[in-house]
């Protein structure tokens, strides 16, 4: 009997330590997978609330959109590559530009090809830059001379120094 007895405790023994081993990698398991869910489901918050969000924005656009068609008489604002049209003051165009000083292009001074819009008169540009454009025509490019204000807060190296801005128009919003 007892060698029997040795092996059924050998076994309950056994069996204890199999559900050991299961309770711990259960435990691993959780310790894993709970932070994990976790991330999971606010990156799923996040993109869900984003897209809640630019769709509201777009619903909100769309309203304006609407509201300016109405005030406008029913005529959408699109940008216009007609050469024939000229750059006038209150205008708004779309433009890129590259600007150098002393034949050197600087941080920030280039829009990089993405084009930016600018409503000519708004002061928004050093100054002279918009005037500068007055008078020209969507793909024509044309080069605008600036001196930087001193102090100028923008960049403090370029306080005070000539420009030279090579600006191309790609429209004027009609």
């Amino acid at each position: 009997m007892k060698k029997e007895n040795r092996k059924l405790a050998q076994q309950q023994r056994a069996a204890e330590r199999k559900k050991k081993e299961l309770t711990r990698k259960f435990k691993k398991f959780l310790v894993i997978f709970i932070p994990l869910l976790a991330v999971l489901l606010l990156v799923a918050v996040l993109v869900w609330d984003s897209v809640r969000s630019d769709s509201s924005d777009n619903d909100s656009a769309s309203s304006a959109d609407s509201q300016t068609d109405a005030n406008s008489g029913g005529t959408d604002t699109s940008l216009s590559t007609d050469s024939s049209l000229s750059v006038a003051d209150g205008n708004t165009v779309n433009i890129d530009y590259v600007g150098t000083v002393d034949g050197v292009e600087f941080d920030g001074g280039s829009t990089n090809g993405a084009g930016t819009d600018l409503t000519i008169g708004s002061g928004l540009y050093i100054d002279d830059f918009e005037e500068q454009l007055i008078g020209s025509h969507p793909g024509d490019t044309v080069e605008v001379h600036v001196t930087f204000p001193n102090p100028y807060t923008g960049n403090p190296d370029l306080s005070g120094k000539d420009a030279v801005f090579t600006v191309t128009i790609n429209g004027i919003y009609q």
